[in-house]
């Protein structure tokens, strides 16, 4: 099978994203410590960030909109002024915060661009993500942007008819086994999962056991050779 064209991921996959958010979440954890144990907070912000899922989606902003949610909710509407202004604060930093490619991520992209049509396909804030592929320097590789609202199997039988010639030949690669692989492979596409060190709890999902189209690799600079050895 003759791959065309290779999506990819962006957060976790080509830079550091998780990490941000754990940070942002310890402080808001601080924030919060005088008014409700550790445990119940975490609890409930899991719990209006699920519901919020379908209203504000992925990224950054959503995030911000759940913490003062939380907030308001646990304190009974009653949610001191300063401490809405600090959750506000961490929110802004989040989405200045620079970005940074993870190892191997430009050369393999580089090398990657010479033999396939690379198409970057995520979830999150259009503006955010399209601020972070600009800061990455990045983007030139790429023939084409899809920020998408959800990855189920549609998504990518979609964008690789768009971009490439159909999902049977493309692959994906990408940390999160529930959007990057499983719906990728459910649509006829190639899958290959690298793992991040840190995971959302809502991207968690279990490996495809067997499956002839699937690859776990160690890094995204295994990618080209596997891309390879697929023809």
């Amino acid at each position: 099978m003759r791959i065309t064209t290779v999506g990819l991921d962006a957060d976790d996959t080509l830079w550091h994203n998780e990490g941000i958010f754990r940070f942002t979440q310890d402080r808001f954890l601080a924030l919060m410590a005088h008014l409700v144990e550790p445990e119940v907070l975490m609890a409930r912000l899991r719990e209006v960030e699920k519901r919020n899922l379908r209203l504000y989606g992925y990224g950054v902003k959503g995030f911000t909109l759940s913490m003062i949610e939380t907030a308001m909710e646990l304190t009974g509407n009653e949610a001191p002024s300063r401490l809405i202004a600090e959750i506000l604060a961490a929110g802004r930093e989040m989405l200045t915060h620079p970005v940074e490619p993870l190892p191997g991520v430009e050369q393999a992209l580089a090398e990657l661009s010479q033999d396939y049509r690379l198409v970057l396909i995520t979830k999150g804030d259009l503006l955010h993500q399209e601020q972070k592929l600009a800061a990455s320097g990045l983007g030139e590789l790429f023939v084409a942007v899809e920020i998408v609202s959800e990855k189920d199997a549609s998504t990518y039988e979609r964008v690789f008819a768009r971009h490439g010639t159909g999902a049977a030949q493309a692959a994906m690669c990408g940390n999160s086994m529930r959007s990057d692989i499983l719906p990728a492979l459910e649509a006829g596409a190639y899958a290959a999962h690298i793992p991040y060190e840190l995971i959302w709890e809502h991207e968690v999902a279990d490996a495809p056991k067997g499956h002839p189209r699937f690859a776990e690799l160690a890094s995204i600079s295994d990618l080209p050779a596997w891309l390879r050895g697929l023809s």
